[in-house]
């Protein structure tokens, strides 16, 4: 693999990790900021995703270092999650739905660039990223189902 495409991947790579990561923290802050009956199922969906997040994270971390690359610390971070930011009312569940939808859509996004990037060049991370890509297309599912519930009810 060429320099040049080697280094354009470490960065879409990072642009992925720290997805990962913003997801993690917004998944853990709305899972328990959130309140009322009606959020329970909400509250344990992003629980339960937040250790699948943080597993892309760690994976694209080790995939960052295998190909030459250094995963950046913390003070590298810039948040870009607008939607996902926990809501001062607590029990709105809709707003929270909508805004793992947008960010599940980011990381498809970004995966999907990845998986093209390296299409013929670096067939690992293009694994990675199509396993990745079907671990995030499923979690949007589960919220586009959660969202047409709630629309239903109101």
């Amino acid at each position: 693999m060429g320099d040049d495409v080697r280094k354009q991947i470490i960065e879409e790579l990072k642009v992925a990790y720290w997805m990962e990561i913003e997801t993690v923290m917004s998944y853990i802050a709305n899972s328990i900021n959130l309140d009322g009956v009606r959020a329970e199922e909400i509250k344990k969906a992003l629980a339960a995703d937040v250790q699948e997040e943080l597993g892309h994270a760690q994976v694209l971390a080790r995939r960052i270092k295998t190909i030459g690359g250094e995963v950046p610390g913390s003070q590298a971070f810039t948040a870009t999650q607008d939607a996902l930011q926990p809501s001062s009312d607590h029990t709105d569940v809709m707003s929270v739905i909508k805004g793992v939808i947008a960010a599940e859509d980011g990381a498809i996004k970004q995966y999907i660039k990845l998986i093209k990037l390296c299409d013929g060049v670096d067939y690992v991370t293009q694994d990675l990223c199509i396993t990745s890509l079907a671990d995030e297309e499923e979690h949007r599912r589960n919220f586009m189902g959660y969202l047409t519930e709630y629309d239903q009810r109101g």
